[in-house]
């Protein structure tokens, strides 16, 4: 059974940092791409980054790209997020997910397993 427990959310005020953590079970980890999805307050979830299974390939919501950055650690079956200058905009649940397949994707489709999420509020 394929588990994601995603830590590391909290209040922040805007342009603070924090970093997201991600650790899976259940699966090998290094064989499957990650993804970080996210969901704003009565909207849909939407992509923020993606990495692939090696960790040589990283992609980003044009929303996020140059604040976020996405690792991971196979070692430790854990993906990390790093969220930079953080804005009122970046509030939402941040879901980790595990692809279906080594590459990345935006889709949400391309992920077979999902965390239980957790909540990421900036202040203005």
């Amino acid at each position: 059974q394929v588990q994601l427990v995603e830590s590391g959310g909290g209040l922040v005020q805007a342009g603070g940092s924090l970093k997201l953590s991600c650790a899976a079970s259940g699966r090998t980890f290094s064989s499957y791409a990650m993804g970080w999805f996210r969901q704003p307050p009565g909207k849909e979830r939407e992509f923020v980054a993606t990495i692939s299974a090696g960790g040589g390939v990283t992609n980003y919501a044009d929303s996020v790209k140059g604040r976020f950055v996405i690792s991971r650690d196979n070692a430790k079956n854990t993906v990390y997020l790093q969220m930079n200058s953080l804005k009122s905009d970046d509030t939402a649940v941040y879901y980790c997910a595990s692809g279906r397949y080594g590459s990345t994707s935006w889709a949400r489709s391309a992920y077979a397993h999902w965390g239980q999420g957790t909540q990421v509020t900036v202040s203005s």
